[in-house]
């Protein structure tokens, strides 16, 4: 949920501890409850009873394209599990099992052969877009070709594995994957072709890059106009200014409960614009339904107290990190990157970011419990393999050596109260160092792609990483690899500009390794996170945890450890 510019979890001072009274009642899905509004573990089978009702969601602001090609975002790769179909899926379930991939528009699990590096699907029969056209192969093929034709932001880390993908890569506009993607309208299969074997091919196809849409898409960012889609609701109107409105998809047929689901609400309203203090007494009024953004801190004792049976906590494998350019003055200087790391005070995040409830210093890029993690702080005073204090002295120390004080830095957040008050702190400490530092909040539906594209000039910015997928790969190689930088384009993850050969060629071995050993090559991630570290392209801040408060009128409320609260499949009155 991708990963990126994701949702932050809560707020901008310390949680009153009333707060973890909601975490006993967050994603365990124990059972049913006389509170409409609180957790339970739905059922495998869909209850027509809870069918109907528009859900209301609320946000500050929208987040871009709704292209789910080109958008890189929690906050629609949330909503696209209802909307759109790849050849496989993430599990829409609660819970660990959601990590779990199955079959979706394909009937079966691919056919793999020829020493991994070809994979074979059979296309469902009776699968129709949301605009009345049924789906073919020429869909997939094309969708396919798609990727790379809109310069999707994974389209060189994820699917650059597919034979033909380096032409497409050098000249998007003509990609066709002649042999990389083939499809066989007769006997209704896709085969795609790998130059190598690729373990987490399977994962990468389950997430919405790779969704199939028309074959007469647009092959360029389709932006406010939404594209058809094969899932139970389809988007009747966008308008980043003001609202998104999600309607049934009049030809869906459910074809997989565990890849698909019908979904509940009749009609999803997601409305933009409002301040978080008013999103948190529109739930508690039962006027809107859940809120994407951090509720403000001064709200925080009431829905640990009042509310707490809908307060939903969940931990997350994520972090939050500053991006330090490594292409521009005066973080082209390594001492000048190190010093951040050693300045910046993680308890002091935390704090601001909601307290030690819902976030812990983090020292790493991959977070704790994630494949390749390993206890390792580089960056703390006096040592050790978690973060214990800054240490302001040496980092003063490194701006002197690095002869970079007096430089003006330009910091670029989010709008939001939390990534405001994160900005001003990291402003004040780099006045403390020496620098001229300037903080510049933008809307947070423009801030991600604005910090990715070099032609803006961003020396330093604030932003996060949610997982794809269960593996290293998915944090350090998209996060910091060349393959992740493209100058002069929205689209570049990469956003610090780290490209080191010798970083590459470790991240390779160990993509080389996990077709084998998935243990050495965890092994082999880990000691690439400790190398990515010493270079400090990246400033880690904290690994966050997630609040989804939810009114009264809302049940049946699940949490996909893959794509979090799964919107469908709310019950609403």
């Amino acid at each position: 949920m991708s990963r990126t510019a994701r949702r932050g979890a809560l707020a901008a001072a310390t949680v009153a501890l009333t707060l973890t009274a909601a975490a006993c009642s967050s994603s365990s899905g124990t059972g049913p409850s006389s509170d409409p509004g609180a957790s339970s573990s739905g059922s495998s089978a869909f209850q027509a009873q809870h069918k109907g009702g528009t859900l209301k969601l609320v946000a500050h602001a929208a987040a871009g394209s709704f292209d789910p090609q080109v958008n890189y975002t929690l906050q629609y790769w949330q909503l696209f599990q209802s909307m759109y179909d790849g050849l496989l899926a993430f599990k829409k379930v609660n819970g660990q099992e959601s990590f779990t991939v199955v079959p979706d528009l394909a009937t079966a699990m691919p056919k793999v052969t020829n020493g991994g590096k070809t994979y074979t699907f059979t296309l469902r029969k009776g699968v129709t877009f949301s605009n009345g056209k049924a789906l073919t192969t020429d869909d997939v093929v094309a969708s396919f070709q798609r990727i790379f034709k809109v310069s999707s932001p994974t389209a060189g880390t994820f699917y650059n594995g597919i034979v033909g993908a380096d032409a497409c890569l050098k000249t998007p506009a003509s990609c066709t994957l002649p042999q990389g993607v083939i499809g066989d309208a007769k006997a209704n299969t896709v085969t795609i072709n790998l130059t190598a074997a690729d373990p987490e091919f399977e994962y990468k196809l389950a997430v919405p890059h790779a969704v199939v849409v028309p074959k007469d898409s647009p092959t360029k960012d389709a932006g406010t106009k939404p594209l058809p889609s094969t899932g139970p609701y389809m988007a009747a109107s966008y308008d980043p200014n003001r609202a998104l409105k999600l309607v049934r998809n009049p030809h869906f047929k459910e074809w997989s409960r565990q890849a698909e689901p019908q979904g509940y609400p009749d009609a999803i309203d997601y409305t933009f614009g409002q301040t978080v203090e008013s999103e948190v007494t529109a739930i508690e009024n039962g006027q809107a339904d859940w809120m994407y953004d951090a509720p403000p801190a001064d709200r925080l004792n009431e829905i640990g107290t009042k509310y707490a049976s809908r307060a939903h906590v969940n931990p997350l494998t994520a972090f939050w990190y500053a991006t330090l350019n490594v292409n521009m003055a005066p973080f082209n200087n390594k001492l000048a990157r190190q010093a951040i790391n050693w300045a910046v005070d993680r308890s002091a995040v935390v704090r601001l970011y909601g307290g030690t409830n819902l976030a812990s210093p983090a020292c790493t890029v991959l977070p704790p419990g994630f494949p390749g993690h390993v206890e390792s702080c580089a960056y703390t005073r006096g040592g050790g393999t978690t973060w214990k204090a800054a240490d302001l002295a040496k980092a003063k120390e490194l701006v002197k050596q690095s002869g970079t004080a007096g430089q003006e830095v330009g910091i670029v957040v989010q709008d939001d109260d939390v990534n405001k008050s994160i900005g001003q702190y990291l402003q004040s400490l780099l006045t403390q160092l020496g620098y001229k530092a300037t903080l510049k909040p933008l809307s947070g539906n423009i801030q991600f792609t604005y910090i990715q594209n070099t032609k803006n000039k961003v020396q330093l910015a604030l932003t996060s990483w949610y997982q794809d997928y269960p593996a290293a790969s998915d944090f350090l190689n998209v996060l910091l690899s060349c393959a992740s930088y493209h100058p002069g384009s929205d689209s570049s993850i990469n956003i610090s500009g780290f490209c080191d050969k010798g970083v590459d060629a470790k991240m390779q071995a160990a993509l080389k390794t996990s077709q084998t050993d998935k243990a050495s090559a965890d092994k082999q991630w880990g000691a690439v996170d400790q190398t990515v570290m010493a270079q400090s392209p990246v400033v880690p801040l904290i690994n966050p945890k997630m609040i989804d408060f939810t009114s009264t009128r809302v049940g049946n409320y699940q949490f996909s450890k893959q794509f979090y609260m799964l919107v469908g499949q709310l019950w609403v009155k």
